[in-house]
């Protein structure tokens, strides 16, 4: 089976093919990127103006260099997959049109994939983890904990109530003047900083559940800034990022315990797998905490690799060949979304432990 995956929900344009091989080390056939941080550096963000015609750019010559890196043609696919949302509009939208375009002209059957899916399959793209297990979606637009019961099966625990962990990374890094993408610029900083110098927030540290706040943090993080004068030192800047690193792992860990006490409640956790998923998962210091967490209470920690934890199209190709594989095809009516959580009622329950 030979699904094609395309990926442009917001900075990363990225094409792949993935195949069901038995062999993890086998399943992905080609893959091709474009990455737009040289675009988006001098904002500090990405600019979604920016990001959608990069897309339009680049997308048809992705989708070429792909299938010909795995020596195929389109009609030798068995199922065209995309991104639907969700994420920027604009970007969602060039390239769940351009699969809707190559499913009709080929006849091939469409997928239409949540962004949110491909992070939490793609740890069974590398590795044969089995369902159920616990997960930690954690990006610059995400952060939540997920039941992953199957495909299309997914229960959330909680969520961020305002900023996502990958967003307060950025924005502390611009803070710093450290340049974009920021969890990269802030981990190597903090190497070089003493994390016990900033006494920063712990926001919703210890209250029940598993929901998460970041805003606060942020705010707090100015604060502390400021308070070093009006030209802070470079050790100044290290020591705040090491605090704020270690404020926001700290901050994860207790979620994570409250996640894992949730999940053992229903499917027990002894044996069970706990993966973290998404782009901030590449962070070293979150991985070496949530592996001694897991082994604490006898789970089996796992990660995609860290091509795969950033956007990628092999992670959406896999969910599409996921899905085709259990009959679950759309029509070439499927909508963009801005928003769609994977959980569908999700948004009907309440934030644990957060007054209204």
């Amino acid at each position: 089976m030979l699904v094609l995956g395309i990926e442009t929900s917001c900075d990363e344009t990225a094409c792949a093919v993935v195949t069901d091989a038995v062999d993890p080390a086998r399943r992905i056939v080609s893959h091709s990127l474009f990455s737009q941080m040289r675009e988006h550096a001098p904002y500090g963000g990405v600019v979604p103006e920016i990001a959608s015609r990069a897309h339009i750019e680049h997308l048809d010559g992705l989708v070429a260099e792909s299938l010909t890196a795995a020596g195929l043609g389109l009609r030798d696919l068995d199922a065209i997959a995309a991104t639907a949302g969700p994420g920027l509009i604009g970007g969602v939208m060039v390239g769940l049109m351009t699969a809707k375009t190559l499913a009709y002209a080929t006849g091939k059957p469409l997928i239409a994939v949540n962004h949110l899916e491909g992070h939490a399959l793609s740890v069974r793209l590398s590795e044969d983890v089995p369902f159920p297990y616990l997960l930690l979606l954690v990006s610059g637009g995400h952060c939540q904990f997920l039941i992953v019961d199957g495909v299309g099966r997914y229960r959330r625990l909680g969520t961020t109530i305002d900023d996502a962990a990958g967003e307060a990374f950025d924005k502390t890094a611009k803070l710093l003047g450290l340049g974009y993408p920021g969890g990269p610029a802030i981990e190597r900083l903090a190497k070089q900083g003493n994390a016990l110098r900033f006494s920063l927030p712990l926001p919703l540290k210890g209250r029940p559940g598993c929901d998460f706040s970041f805003s606060g943090l942020k705010t707090a993080v100015r604060l502390a800034l400021e308070s070093c004068g009006p030209a802070p030192t470079g050790q100044d800047k290290a020591d705040l990022a090491a605090s704020f690193q270690r404020t926001v792992m700290a901050v994860i860990l207790d979620r994570a315990r409250h996640a894992i006490a949730m999940f053992g409640d229903s499917h027990g956790v002894r044996g069970k797998y706990f993966v973290v998923a998404g782009g901030v998962a590449a962070n070293a210091v979150l991985r070496e905490g949530l592996v001694a967490l897991a082994e604490e209470h006898g789970m089996r920690f796992t990660a995609p690799p860290m091509a795969l934890c950033t956007d990628n199209g092999a992670m959406i190709a896999w969910a599409g060949l996921e899905r085709f594989r259990l009959g679950m095809i759309d029509d070439l009516e499927a909508p963009a979304r801005a928003r769609w959580p994977l959980d569908a009622m999700a948004a009907a329950r309440p934030f644990a432990g957060v007054k209204a």
